[in-house]
């Protein structure tokens, strides 16, 4: 059974896997139309989303609650994103670490760009896929159980902080008296980082659905979001400009947790 069951993980995985690269190809086309290549951003969240219904719309039989819940969770958490991304870059032209890497490359760029962020990206996105995956061919159950419940849980409060966290810097950045200064109140108070806190426990949310339905081992997959938020593309790729560019953004360092949601700490 165990076999059985590995199996059709890495058929609909492998599936998942050949979606994702005509997605990140097409996507990278378009890039090169367009000459931004931070379009990837804005797809990343909507890429889940897609994965996760075809991914359904593969798995034979009549889809059950858990797979139900799954495609469900990810389509609230991804569309959110996208939309927001899509809401704030709108207009802006391609991101600053892009133009770098543009400037830095040369005209060789347009190539490289596919291997460095769209293929690279979507490398990532199908690792993370997993519980998704894992959850459309795992244990099929009559009814959720408790650990769906505390999936739901887990997610929403990811899924509060992401959002509440974008809402609030976004409405503070509306704001013309508030430019050039730091947003320290809200969820910004208790971490530098409420979205990239959000989103990774978003995706621990994501992954206990899976654990409900013996997908276990998948945990590589909100960990890695995890380490990537925390340690490499978002708050230490963030902060190492902020920190240069932004006044008191030091000062603000040295009292606000960087990641989990923490009180304030005490000056020396």
């Amino acid at each position: 059974m165990e076999g059985e069951i590995s199996m059709t993980f890495l058929g609909l995985w492998s599936l998942a896997g050949l979606l994702i690269l005509a997605m990140v190809t097409g996507l990278w086309l378009l890039s090169l139309l367009l000459r931004d290549s931070s379009i990837v951003d804005i797809f990343w969240g909507a890429g889940f989303v897609v994965t996760a219904w075809v991914g359904l719309a593969l798995v034979p039989g009549p889809a059950h609650a858990r797979q139900w819940l799954i495609c469900l969770l990810v389509t609230a958490w991804g569309l959110r994103l996208s939309l927001h991304l899509l809401r704030r870059n709108w207009g802006r032209g391609e991101d600053f670490r892009y133009r770098g890497w543009r400037t830095e490359a040369g005209p060789p760029w347009w190539w490289r760009s596919f291997f460095k962020v769209f293929l690279l990206q979507g490398v990532v996105m199908w690792i993370v896929a997993a519980p998704l995956v894992g959850t459309l061919v795992g244990i099929v159950r009559e009814r959720l159980i408790w650990v769906d419940a505390a999936a739901v849980l887990v997610w929403l409060i990811g899924f509060t902080f992401e959002a509440l966290g974008d809402w609030q810097l976004a409405k503070f950045k509306a704001n013309p008296a508030n430019k050039g200064r730091l947003l320290t109140s809200g969820l910004w108070r208790y971490t530098r980082h409420p979205n990239y806190f959000g989103d990774a426990t978003a995706w621990w949310g994501h992954y206990l659905v899976a654990v409900s339905a013996g997908a276990w081992w998948t945990f590589f997959s909100p960990a890695l979001m995890t380490f990537l938020l925390a340690r490499v593309s978002g708050v230490t790729m963030l902060e190492s400009s902020l920190k240069e560019k932004k006044p008191g953004y030091r000062d603000y360092m040295e009292n606000t947790s960087a990641f989990v949601p923490w009180t304030a700490r005490r000056r020396r």
